[in-house]
């Protein structure tokens, strides 16, 4: 686990009791899905020459680390705040249609990121390079179909709280073009007015890029 992390003073911490309560669910997390009008942004990149995947998920995890409930963590079964989230994004191989898992570092530019996240994508053989560190952001978009829900698979382990972060097949409407959006976290550290705040954020970003 690369990203330095502080330990939380459950004793003084706003969170305790919510936290406390919703660790011990059978499914502590929740899943929230919207759209995102990419009109904007779905432009400009096409103007830099930039493909729409990766500025997306630079785009999404930049929003997501100013937050900081989306950087709480159990670690060793204690709470954690790390100072950065890296990213984590399923890619497809095309011959096989399998995807494989990379994990790539946030950089501080869009365009540095595209580039370590493209090279890093093609140079790993491997489906699965061990043990996924849970100071990411999990990425997993479905290009192939628009959807207004998603659910994922659960490993049991109810102190996986690592958010995920979906989207699906871009679409036209009233001569714009919106995204499915999904965002799944843990309840012990986000609340829907956290995802709210995201969606805000990254809505912002979008239009302002």
């Amino acid at each position: 686990m690369g990203n330095h992390y502080t330990p939380v003073d459950v004793s003084t911490w706003k969170r305790a009791v919510h936290c406390s309560i919703f660790r011990d669910y059978v499914e502590p997390c929740f899943s929230v899905s919207t759209e995102l009008d990419i009109t904007n942004f779905r432009e400009k990149l096409r103007a830099r020459g930039l493909p729409f995947t990766f500025p997306m998920i630079f785009a999404v995890a930049k929003c997501a680390n100013e937050i900081e409930e989306f950087r709480y963590r159990f670690v060793d079964g204690e709470i954690v705040l790390f100072d950065r989230i890296d990213t984590s994004f399923s890619y497809m191989n095309t011959e096989t249609e399998l995807f494989k898992v990379v994990t790539v570092p946030l950089k501080e530019t869009m365009e540095e990121y595209v580039v370590a996240a493209a090279t890093t994508a093609e140079e790993q053989k491997e489906y699965f390079t061990g043990p996924m560190g849970n100071d990411v952001f999990i990425f997993s978009p479905i290009p192939w179909i628009s959807f207004t829900h998603i659910s994922h698979t659960n490993s049991g382990r109810k102190d996986q709280a690592t958010p995920m972060i979906d989207w699906g097949k871009y679409f036209k409407r009233d001569g714009r073009l919106l995204l499915p959006f999904s965002v799944q976290a843990h309840h012990s550290f986000v609340d829907g007015l956290h995802v709210g705040k995201l969606v805000i954020a990254v809505q912002e970003y979008l239009n302002a890029f």
